[in-house]
């Protein structure tokens, strides 16, 4: 049925109130503006609060990942100090060359950072200043020991690219290798590998080629001089089907510091025992020092402090003591006063002489749980 004239009439009139209300429509139409600006302000209020919420998880995980690194990796160094004299004790060249092997085995097992060779005798310091390649004399005990003890820390598969045909290493092919965690094999993985830098031309932009002893090459972030030995992080996310693997140079301490692994000693010469301390290789210094002698005070009482770099020194046939005497640099006559610590760390010993390779084994071995404690305290 249509609708009657005078409902039509009421309808009418209704909508034209409705349209003449403008104060009711202004003031609704400002609620729902007020509304709306409310609703944005708290849409943006949770946006931020959102991505505070993300920039602190964010810091939460670099916190947690720097205390994984702290907690994993090794903070602190080792660093043994001994005269090349000790090869003078051997009757040939083989026993020569075994010795300083067991020296390298007894330093790769206690996990020891660097090797200091000093000479003791100061009968001919030039012979042991600088570098120490290329030295063709026999008798060089100084000189011999340091070229075995780098020899046996190289990788096998870079020796040929370090270590020329040398007369001091005739016999060193014999020796029990290290086996430490840095001498990979072809097809062990690894986060970290030694490699040494090829000369390859490269493309501009584009990084050095590095043999690291795997079955492709590795192309590093930068360019850098052929023949130099580099510490290489490869990239987790490697492409099966590329030629070569992607990787990082990075510093030689980075497997210590931020993985906790044995990376191997480093090999310094010094041509009397003062240049031990006074040329260490460490910016901050060796913070803890401790001499070894019979004479020193026992192992067993000792509790040493929170260090970073600690040095353990250890005397030829005569002892510290004929070290100290013949050191023009020091004024001192008793060894006792250049350490933090002078120890005997055999006391009771069944035998008149304790050999350095054995003193090696025995002081490193009843200092182990005193470095890790006083390591962690630190």
């Amino acid at each position: 049925m249509d609708e009657s004239p005078r409902l039509k009439k009421q309808k009418i009139a209704e909508k034209g109130q409705e349209k003449v209300d403008w104060k009711k429509w202004k003031a609704e139409r400002k609620e729902e503006t007020k509304k709306l600006k409310e609703a944005t302000f708290l849409k943006t209020l949770e946006k931020q609060k959102k991505k505070q919420r993300e920039e602190e998880e964010e810091e939460k995980k670099k916190q947690l990942q720097e205390e994984e690194i702290k907690r994993r990796g090794r903070p602190y160094t080792v660093s043994v100090a001994l005269p090349g004299s000790v090869l003078d004790n051997a009757q040939s060249p083989e026993l020569r060359t075994y010795l300083a092997g067991q020296i390298a085995r007894a330093c790769a097992v206690f996990c020891v950072d660097e090797v200091v060779v000093f000479d003791e005798q100061g009968d001919d310091t030039k012979s042991v200043v600088g570098e120490f390649k290329g030295i063709g004399k026999k008798g060089e005990a100084c000189v011999q020991l340091a070229r075995i003890l780098q020899y046996l820390e190289c990788p096998q598969y870079l020796r040929k690219s370090f270590f020329p045909k040398h007369q001091d290493l005739q016999f060193a092919g014999l020796l029990n290798p290290l086996d430490s965690p840095h001498h990979m094999r072809m097809d062990e993985e690894s986060e970290f590998r030694e490699g040494v830098v090829l000369d390859r031309p490269c493309k501009p932009g584009k990084g050095s080629f590095v043999n690291c002893g795997m079955r492709k090459e590795v192309q590093i972030d930068r360019q850098l001089q052929a023949g130099l030995r580099v510490t290489v992080r490869l990239d987790k996310s490697q492409n099966p089907e590329s030629r070569v693997q992607k990787g990082r140079v990075v510093a030689p301490h980075v497997p210590r510091t931020e993985s906790g692994h044995y990376w191997g000693y480093s090999v310094r010469l010094a041509s009397c025992l003062s240049k031990v301390f006074t040329e260490c290789s460490f910016k901050e210094g060796y913070d803890l020092t401790i001499g070894t002698s019979e004479r020193g005070s026992r192992v067993d009482s000792v509790t040493l402090s929170p260090f970073k770099h600690a040095l353990i020194v250890f005397g030829g046939l005569q002892g510290l003591e004929a070290s100290v005497d013949t050191d023009q640099n020091l004024d001192v006559t008793d060894p006792s006063i250049l350490f933090d610590h002078y120890l005997n760390t055999c006391p009771n010993q069944g035998s008149r002489t304790i050999r350095t390779e054995e003193a090696i084994l025995i002081t490193l071995s009843a200092l182990r749980l005193k470095i890790e404690t006083a390591s962690s305290a630190r």
